[in-house]
């Protein structure tokens, strides 16, 4: 299954992205199959090519979260941004704060 990633270039600490089209499973240092585009984070600035997504996605090509978004934001689907980092639920935070609280009680590990 062919996916549409961000392939991660640029200097450490100063990030830029080429937008690529490749197996799903393989590494992204790896090869691909299309380059697509790129995009600076920094300045906000990207440049994908609209007619080669479009053919990658019809042909059944699958986005990742965040290129979608870049996609949304581009103008080239036409449907809602995907949320990238899930919020976590009360109940969760509520339980993960009940666990703390008895560590901190027991001096230690939790003993079950």
């Amino acid at each position: 299954m062919l996916a549409i990633k961000f392939k991660r270039i640029g200097k450490k600490h100063q990030p830029s992205f080429r937008v690529v089209v490749l197996e799903k499973r393989s590494k992204l240092g790896g090869r691909f199959v299309d380059d697509l585009g790129w995009l600076n984070p920094r300045s906000r600035e990207f440049d994908v090519n609209k007619e080669r997504a479009e053919h990658w996605l019809k042909v059944g090509a699958q986005a990742t979260a965040s290129v979608h978004n870049l996609f949304v934001r581009a103008g080239f689907v036409q449907s809602k941004k995907i949320q990238v980092h899930q919020k976590k639920s009360k109940k969760a935070v509520e339980e993960k704060g009940t666990s703390q609280e008895i560590k901190q009680e027991t001096g230690g590990a939790a003993q079950i």
